[in-house]
C-alpha cells in the first residue's frame, strides 16, 4: 500500500507543474498587454505636440471708425477772365503756384498805344477776386483775350479738402462736424472734419461723396490720393481684444484655440468686431480668464497637447 501511494504522488507532480506553467504564461501575457497599453498612452499624456505661447483677452479703449479713400480737391476755385475786349495783355505778374491777396494785380492790359489810363482804369488790369493760390495761368503777354476766356484759376483762400467716396450705408453713419484723420503718403497726417455729406449716391457707381475740410492744407497738392479714418463713435469705448495671430478663419467660421488646465487645446468659435493694427476685437465667445494659443494654431488640431512657454 505504501508503494501505491508513492506511485499516485509521482503521477500528480507533472500535472501540477503544467498548471503552474500555464498560470505563469497567462500572467506574463497580461503583464505584456498592460505594458503595451501604458506605452501607447504615454506619448499622448507626456509628449506635447507643440511648444506655444498663450495670451488672454486684453482691455483696450478704441474709437469706432470708418475707413475711406478719395482725392484732395480745392474747396472752391475761381475762374478769372478778361472783362473787356480789344485789349492786349501787356504784363503777367503771377505764375502757377503763387499765393496772392485779394485785389492783387495778376495782369495788365494795353490798347496798343500805351497802358489804359482813361476812365475805367480798373478795366486795364486783371485782379484777384479773393486771396488764394494760382492753380492755372493761361494768360500770355501780347495776346488779346476774348471776354469769358479763362486766364487764371485761383484756389480760394488756398483751402483744400478731402472728397472720399462712400456707400449709402457708410454715408448714413456720418454727420457734419465729425472728426477725421486724413493720411497722405508716409507719415503725413492732417486732422479734418466733415463739412457736408452727399444726400444721394451715383446710380451707376453706387457711391456718394463726403466733403472733409482740412485743418492745414499747406504742402498738400490738389488731386493727390488720400486715405482717411472717420471717428464714428465720437470718442473711445472699452473693448476686449486679442492679437490677430490668435484668431483663425475656416470658411465662414472664426475661432481661437483655448488651452485647458491639462494643456489640451480646444477650438472655440468667437464673434469678432473691429480691427485696429495687429489686434482684433472679440465681441463674444471667450472669457477674460481663458488662455488661447497666440500663434502657430494652424499646426494644431482639437485635443492636441501643448507645452506653454512662460513669457
Amino acid at each position: 500500500m505504501h508503494a501505491q501511494l508513492n506511485d499516485t504522488a509521482g503521477r500528480r507532480k507533472p500535472v501540477v507543474a503544467i498548471l503552474l506553467l500555464a498560470v505563469a504564461i497567462a500572467a506574463a501575457i497580461m503583464i505584456a498587454k498592460n505594458s503595451r497599453a501604458h506605452q501607447a498612452e504615454a506619448p499622448v499624456a507626456g509628449r506635447p505636440a507643440l511648444t506655444v505661447t498663450t495670451t488672454k483677452l486684453r482691455d483696450d479703449k478704441w474709437a469706432r471708425t470708418l475707413l475711406a479713400t478719395g482725392s484732395i480737391m480745392p474747396w472752391q476755385e475761381a475762374v478769372i477772365t478778361a472783362q473787356v475786349q480789344g485789349l492786349r495783355i501787356a504784363e503777367v505778374k503771377v505764375s502757377l503756384g503763387d499765393r496772392v491777396k485779394q485785389g492783387q494785380v495778376l495782369a495788365t492790359l494795353d490798347n496798343g498805344v500805351g497802358p489804359v489810363a482813361r476812365r475805367g482804369l480798373v478795366q486795364g488790369r486783371i485782379v484777384a477776386p479773393d486771396a488764394g493760390i494760382i492753380s492755372a495761368a493761361e494768360a500770355t503777354v501780347g495776346t488779346m483775350p476774348r471776354p469769358g476766356v479763362e486766364l487764371f484759376r485761383l484756389i480760394r483762400q488756398g483751402r483744400l479738402e478731402w472728397h472720399p467716396e462712400l456707400t449709402a450705408e457708410e454715408l448714413m453713419d456720418l454727420h457734419r462736424g465729425m472728426t477725421v484723420i486724413v493720411r497722405l503718403g508716409e507719415g503725413h497726417e492732417v486732422k479734418g472734419w466733415v463739412r457736408a455729406v452727399s444726400p444721394s449716391v451715383d446710380p451707376k457707381t453706387r457711391y456718394g461723396l463726403a466733403l472733409v475740410s482740412l485743418q492745414d492744407s499747406r504742402g498738400i497738392v490738389a488731386g493727390a490720393f488720400a486715405r482717411g479714418t472717420f471717428d464714428i463713435s465720437g470718442g473711445k469705448r472699452r473693448v476686449e481684444t486679442l492679437p490677430q495671430t490668435a484668431v483663425m478663419q475656416r470658411g465662414t467660421e472664426t475661432f481661437v484655440l483655448v488651452v485647458d488646465a491639462s494643456g489640451r487645446v480646444h477650438e472655440r468659435s468667437v464673434l469678432t468686431g473691429q480691427h485696429l493694427g495687429d489686434r482684433v476685437q472679440i465681441r463674444k465667445g471667450l472669457k477674460p480668464t481663458e488662455q488661447v494659443v497666440e500663434s502657430g494654431g494652424a499646426f494644431l488640431t482639437e485635443g492636441d497637447v501643448v507645452q506653454i512657454v512662460k513669457q
